[in-house]
């Protein structure tokens, strides 16, 4: 191999901190570097990722011809401008730097290194097809797609669900909070991290310009942030102005923002109500076998607890909840779930269509599902969410939440 590419290979492992433009091709992706294959792109992407190809490989005619074809394609894209011009100067000089020109603003060049970077990770941080994300473990039968978006990689990841397992099949460029995550209060600019579902499809008719070609509210915040005392509202999946193309990765006030062509192919696969949509830190990504292991941790947690509901056992039954939700749900709520369980004759539980989640941080669990009750006196059908935790002995629940079965429920 010849030293320019070992240059490149140790540049790209440092995801270019320095916001060098000495970047990395998609014909990289044969290659061990990134673990995977590169994905098909939009003819946006194509673009950049030939106009990197030239640039690492000296071709900087070949590559100002792609600048040329990518700023006619997308006159608004403002990386696109940025790179053109150094390739002018690196007729008179080398190019060391992404935005060489003196001119111009600071603050501009920090956000565009930024982009430039986080889509050069694009190719050589790929995931490895084999592996599967930690955070989905079970997608229920109705949620046909879902959302991971990554923050450390400023991706939004698209899954299909096959089977009730994740399989990713796009990923699209995003923008979070210009301060980041772990929102906490209104206005610190921060995307929180955590699950949620797309409530609402709202259009470009509905909206300013500033959401360009719509928008899809988040369920934040969800039961967790409520119970943790989160407060903010208003965190959407948007667009972006129509006189732009992209935003810099931390640019929001800390909505999920794509570019509108993006967010205009995404639409035909969320589903409003259903969709799920992970937001965190870092996506971790599993082999089969470990992955599989953890969701039937989950997956066995869940039958002992519905088992031992069914024994009508009230010690082990309630031995499956925190002591911290015991604590905050106070000792009427176990007075009255253990004489409910012991006064009955029998008990038969049934849990189904069941999703499974790793929360961001790695030590909590979401499970929802459709739950049929039935004993000698009583008979419902409702859905459940718990959240559960890792602690000492395995899973405890640490928040229980029912709410109304959907409608396609109806008729069971």
């Amino acid at each position: 191999m010849s030293r320019l590419f070992f240059l490149l290979r140790r540049l790209s492992r440092q995801c270019l901190a320095a916001g060098l433009i000495l970047l990395a091709a998609p014909a990289w992706a044969d290659d061990t570097l990134g673990g995977g294959i590169i994905r098909p792109l939009g003819a946006t992407d194509t673009l950049l990722a030939s106009i990197f190809q030239g640039i690492r490989d000296s071709r900087m005619d070949d590559a100002m011809g792609e600048v040329e074809r990518l700023i006619a394609l997308r006159p608004d894209f403002k990386l696109a401008h940025l790179i053109k011009g150094d390739l002018l100067m690196a007729r008179a000089r080398p190019l060391t730097q992404l935005g060489a020109a003196p001119a111009a603003s600071q603050q501009s060049l920090s956000d565009l290194r930024d982009e430039a970077r986080v889509r050069l990770m694009r190719y050589v941080d790929q995931p490895d097809p084999e592996l599967l994300p930690k955070q989905i473990l079970q997608l229920s039968g109705d949620q046909k797609f879902a959302l991971l978006a990554d923050a450390s990689r400023a991706r939004l990841y698209l899954f299909e669900n096959v089977d009730g397992e994740p399989r990713l099949i796009r990923d699209y460029y995003m923008t979070i909070g210009r301060n980041g995550t772990d929102k906490r209060v209104e206005g610190d600019k921060k995307t929180p991290m955590g699950l949620y579902h797309i409530s609402q499809r709202l259009t470009p008719r509905e909206l300013t310009n500033f959401y360009g070609a719509g928008a899809f509210p988040l369920t934040y915040p969800n039961e967790w942030d409520q119970a943790q005392g989160r407060g903010g509202h208003g965190i959407w999946l948007h667009g972006v102005p129509f006189d732009t193309y992209s935003r810099p990765p931390r640019s929001s006030d800390g909505c999920v923002v794509v570019t509108n062509p993006d967010l205009t192919e995404l639409s035909q696969y969320v589903q409003v109500g259903v969709t799920p949509v992970l937001i965190a830190d870092r996506t971790e990504w599993l082999p089969r076998d470990e992955w599989l292991a953890l969701r039937g941790q989950l997956r066995d947690q869940l039958n002992t607890w519905r088992g031992d509901w069914e024994s009508r056992d009230a010690d082990r039954f309630l031995s499956h909840y925190s002591a911290a939700f015991l604590e905050l749900a106070g000792t009427g709520w176990a007075v009255s779930k253990r004489r409910n369980i012991v006064t009955k004759d029998w008990i038969r539980v049934s849990l189904s269509d069941t999703s499974l989640f790793l929360y961001p941080g790695g030590d909590m669990a979401v499970a929802t599902f459709a739950q049929d009750y039935a004993s000698d006196k009583f008979t419902n059908a409702t859905q459940k969410r718990l959240y559960l935790r890792q602690e000492t002995g395995g899973w405890r629940i640490v928040l229980e939440r029912t709410m109304d079965l959907p409608t396609r429920y109806a008729q069971r």
